[in-house]
């Protein structure tokens, strides 16, 4: 499975890089792709490190403007023209979508993914690994959304909200038919 992750490229503390350094691992040993923004740096490269260490294959896809930080032994690496294009291909080469603590960029992503889902553009699994409760706040944002009559689709059809990497793992294999 080429499971896209849309992260920070921050060095952030341990309680964001253990369960990404977590997550990563279990991607790697799954026989998984890593399907990401290309970065050799932050918490982007804690992930590619992880996948790469434990036997994954790396898939990045960066753009022009942070080409000279793209990390030069990815098994793929492409260059986007601008972020439009870098999203929509990173879309396009996964089947599912994780989304891990980031800044405005990845809210950005996660938020553009999630309204291609809504209007079914697409129907790859999205998970929110809410790692120290990073996105407690968005989980409750996005519950009065469905409460209040925003969302044309159940929630729990939108996204998955896991904890730790066991859990999103588990969710991603289940919606794939590997478990």
């Amino acid at each position: 499975m080429n499971i896209c992750v849309f992260l920070s490229a921050a060095d952030l503390d341990e309680r964001y890089t253990r369960p990404a350094r977590e997550f990563a691992e279990l991607i790697g040993k799954g026989g998984h792709t890593l399907v990401w923004g290309g970065s050799e740096s932050g918490l982007m490269k804690v992930v590619a490190d992880g996948v790469q260490d434990a036997g994954g294959r790396l898939v990045g896809v960066s753009v022009e403007f942070l080409q000279a930080k793209a990390r030069e032994d990815a098994d793929e690496m492409v260059i986007a023209k601008d972020l439009a294009e870098r999203k929509a291909l990173l879309l396009a080469k996964s089947d599912a979508v994780v989304i891990m603590v980031g800044g405005t960029g990845t809210l950005d992503e996660a938020t553009e993914i999630l309204e291609l889902k809504k209007h079914g553009h697409h129907t790859k699994p999205v998970v929110l690994l809410n790692a120290a409760g990073f996105y407690d706040g968005l989980k409750q944002q996005f519950q009065r959304m469905e409460d209040e009559g925003f969302l044309p689709l159940p929630l729990t059809e939108l996204v998955f909200f896991a904890e730790d990497g066991a859990g999103a793992m588990a969710y991603l294999e289940e919606s794939a038919g590997i478990r």
